[in-house]
């Protein structure tokens, strides 16, 4: 197991290179990493079930428009319902023209009442990654916990969505640190061997 302080320090350096990205930036590396899920959809690397993805948070990668584009392809498409720490989420189906909710974290999801949807794709965001397929969080377990569940009830492809500046050497891991199939970027995208 890794000491908690290099997983802390390991936030904060990548939380530092991720928020100095101009916001004049952001729009284009969001829509060079759409392109690139696209790309991976259309070259049959993607499974065609519920697509899972997020709200962005912060200084987060937005994911949206690689949601949209899974949507106009047919996927469902659900963002995360944040349940107490140490949980795993679940996904609500995401309608782009329905009134948000704010959860827990005050990060914005789908209402109470929209169908529940079981992602056999996941879009994860992060705060660094590594060329091995490992990634940190916040520190909650959140998505750690969810690539368990939907591991164990069937396979889902996992997908770290973020920004090239973002990857690191070596992130540090403990047991319960679930790996990446893939990571895309705006520069590239990594397929994991595993």
């Amino acid at each position: 197991m890794t000491d908690p302080q290099g997983k802390d320090a390991a936030r904060r350096e990548a939380r530092v290179r991720r928020d100095a990205i101009a916001d004049s930036d952001r729009p284009t590396a969001s829509a060079a990493v759409r392109d690139r899920i696209a790309e991976l959809a259309r070259d049959g690397h993607l499974p065609r079930g519920a697509a899972g993805g997020y709200w962005p948070l912060g200084s987060e990668l937005d994911a949206r428009p690689a949601l949209l584009h899974l949507k106009q392809l047919g996927h469902p498409v659900g963002l995360p319902v944040s349940g107490p720490r140490g949980t795993a989420l679940v996904f609500r189906d995401w309608d782009p023209q329905a009134p948000m909710a704010a959860g827990r974290y005050g990060i914005q999801e789908p209402p109470e009442g929209r169908a529940v949807l079981l992602p056999s794709l996941l879009l994860v965001p992060l705060l660094a990654f590594d060329r091995s397929g490992h990634r940190l969080g916040y520190g909650a377990g959140y998505y750690d916990r969810t690539l368990d569940a939907l591991r164990d009830s069937g396979a889902v492809v996992a997908v770290g969505v973020a920004f090239a500046v973002q990857e690191i050497p070596a992130v540090p891991v403990d047991g319960h640190d679930e790996r990446l199939d893939w990571i895309v970027t705006e520069r590239e995208t990594l397929r994991i061997r595993k």
